[in-house]
């Protein structure tokens, strides 16, 4: 079976935080990291990462969104969830429960952004303390604000690349 064609996120002409991403039925806009596209991601850099990342995993607010469809895994986020980002800590840049006695992102979160995400495949194996943590895609914030370094779209956006996603589906992030 072929390996599907990565999915190319190109940082906007003149918008260092915004990206023109070209999905099977066009071209869609994007936010970025505040700190822009980075060859050498940090902690808390606001940066997103150059490089080819693989799709690890979807989830969705199974309380605020329909299941999407997608060929790949799909998991519910349920109360408690969590991403530990401490550098510090064993569990760095891996999935955890809540509460947790390091620094963590909340999967459940109040706003909209995480209703459906895409955890990517960046810096987690094998994972490299502060060089980055909880790199997915999710919905932008209205005005395509920019993000803590993620890939963020409009909703339809975000249901339509779920959808294209096949094994072996990732992202491209060119400079």
């Amino acid at each position: 079976m072929r390996r599907p064609k990565p999915i190319v996120v190109r940082r906007a002409p003149g918008r260092p935080t915004e990206a023109r991403v070209q999905l099977a039925n066009g071209v869609r806009r994007a936010a970025l990291g505040r700190g822009g596209i980075k060859a050498l991601k940090r902690e808390g850099d606001g940066g997103t990462p150059i490089g080819c990342l693989p799709v690890r995993l979807v989830l969705y607010r199974a309380d605020r969104v329909r299941r999407p469809r997608s060929a790949l895994p799909l998991r519910a986020i349920r109360i408690g969830d969590g991403w530990c980002d401490d550098p510090v800590d064993r569990n760095y840049n891996r999935p955890i429960r809540r509460p947790y006695r390091h620094s963590t992102e909340t999967m459940m979160r109040e706003d909209a952004l995480y209703d459906v995400v895409l955890v990517l495949g960046h810096n987690d194996r094998p994972r490299v303390r502060r060089r980055g943590s909880a790199i997915f895609v999710h919905l932008a914030r209205p005005g395509y604000t920019p993000t803590e370094g993620c890939i963020a779209f409009s909703f339809g956006d975000l249901l339509a690349v779920v959808a294209q996603l096949r094994a072996g589906s990732g992202f491209l992030v060119m400079p």
